[in-house]
């Protein structure tokens, strides 16, 4: 019976210590896991820098803390599942983008350097820049009417600095906002313009320009002046230089300040030919959006 007692003793002193032996062992594998790991994610070039914690229990290995970027994390994840021993990775790493840990989630490759992107400024055209453009309809104090719109189109181009703002070519419309037929033996004629609107890229923009305005009245005797934004500049270009349609395009570009003027006929009336320049003056600013923005 004694001996019994004493076979019993020594098996369940032998198993207490085969389990407590067994659990050492464990445990110190769990703990050559974990530091294996980590010393590889410190010394890896990818993942160097970040704040990784790694621990390990019967296999499963946990990584925690901060990765400096998506393919650090993804890099110390890859190092944990090659190692030897290492049945499932739990990875709780966060991402630090901008000063701020993304969790929850991988971030995108590359997206926390996406560079930003400033938005393109509109181009704002300046008060008193001059527009010389060529008409294409005759204009005369006889036969034109107060009210009536006229067509034109620019005929030099428009930079703001070294932007290119309006094309040559482009499209304006004006508005005849006097016109008074001379009499034969009394009274003044009188012939006023201005620009209305411009068009670019396919939109109409209001523009306010000076008036141009010429009378004539006793014998031939002719006045003009350039009304409205306090600018004296406009002038009537073509026409007037002695060569009929076009004559003298640029040639007195901001000569004549503030004549519109033009060829007289008989009854000394104003006229202006088709195809004759004419310099206004914005009165105010005139902003476009940028190319390519929707309208």
């Amino acid at each position: 019976m004694r001996n019994r007692l004493i076979e019993i003793s020594f098996t369940a002193l032998a198993s207490f210590s085969l389990c407590l032996f067994a659990g050492c062992s464990h445990s110190s594998t769990d703990d050559a896991i974990a530091k294996d790991i980590q010393d590889k994610v410190a010394a890896d070039p990818e993942a160097q820098g970040s704040q990784i914690k790694v621990a390990a229990r019967d296999g499963k290995v946990t990584l925690t803390g901060t990765a400096k970027s998506a393919a650090a994390r993804q890099k110390a994840e890859q190092i944990a599942s090659a190692e030897v021993g290492t049945k499932t990775v739990d990875d709780q790493t966060v991402v630090q983008t901008d000063g701020a840990a993304t969790a929850g989630m991988p971030a995108t490759p590359g997206s926390e350097q996406a560079p930003v992107t400033t938005p393109p400024e509109p181009t704002v055209i300046p008060a008193g820049t001059e527009l010389t453009i060529v008409t294409g309809q005759a204009l005369s104090s006889k036969d034109s009417k107060a009210g009536q719109a006229f067509i034109g189109t620019l005929a030099q181009p428009v930079s703001v600095g070294p932007n290119l703002a309006l094309r040559k070519g482009t499209t304006v419309k004006g508005t005849v906002v006097t016109a008074k037929t001379k009499g034969k033996i009394k009274g003044e004629g009188e012939l006023a313009l201005a620009l209305a609107s411009i068009s670019v890229n396919g939109q109409t923009y209001r523009i306010h320009t000076n008036v141009l305005s010429s009378t004539v009245k006793g014998k031939g005797k002719r006045t003009a002046v350039a009304t409205g934004g306090g600018a004296a500049g406009g002038a009537l270009i073509g026409g007037i230089a002695g060569g009929g349609k076009g004559a003298g395009i640029g040639a007195l570009a901001g000569a004549g300040a503030g004549l519109i003027g033009g060829m007289f006929t008989g009854n000394k009336q104003i006229e202006i030919p088709a195809e004759s320049a004419l310099s206004f003056t914005l009165a105010q600013p005139l902003t476009l959006p940028p190319a390519g923005s929707a309208q």
